[in-house]
């Protein structure tokens, strides 16, 4: 692509930063150069923050249902999956995704609690009401 070919169409983030492109500048060598975004991108960003959202709302009526812990539900708020929460808690994997379910999650002692809190940056209170 040639440096005057690239994309400037105002994406999520064009207002806030730009992405640095490879081009090819008048003299035919590759360059960087600024985008402010390329709607094609931005469509699929778009694409997968409603997937994200609608994960989010799953997660939310399966807690109010029972069927999972609050856990789950800031997993998908914050974009997390089991490997990284456990990576950052110091679970398990498996302790995680025992903790997922709702009744396992009720008995957990405050020290697990606050270590899941601390993760999603909530206290243990709106850890166990999804108020955050």
């Amino acid at each position: 692509m040639k440096k005057e070919e690239i994309p400037q169409d105002l994406g999520a983030l064009g207002k806030i930063t730009g992405e640095v492109c490879y081009a090819v500048d008048e003299s035919g060598k590759y360059t960087t150069a600024l985008s402010n975004g390329w709607e094609v991108k931005s469509s699929a960003l778009e694409v997968a923050w409603k997937d994200v959202e609608q994960r989010i709302v799953a997660a939310r009526e399966k807690v109010n249902k029972q069927q999972a812990s609050p856990v789950l539900y800031f997993m998908e708020l914050r974009v997390m999956d089991i490997t990284i929460v456990a990576a950052y808690t110091g679970f398990w994997k498996w302790q995680v995704k025992k903790h997922l379910k709702f009744a396992v999650f009720q008995k957990l002692p405050e020290s697990k609690l606050a270590k899941y809190a601390a993760l999603f940056e909530v206290s243990v209170e709106e850890l166990k009401t999804m108020s955050a």
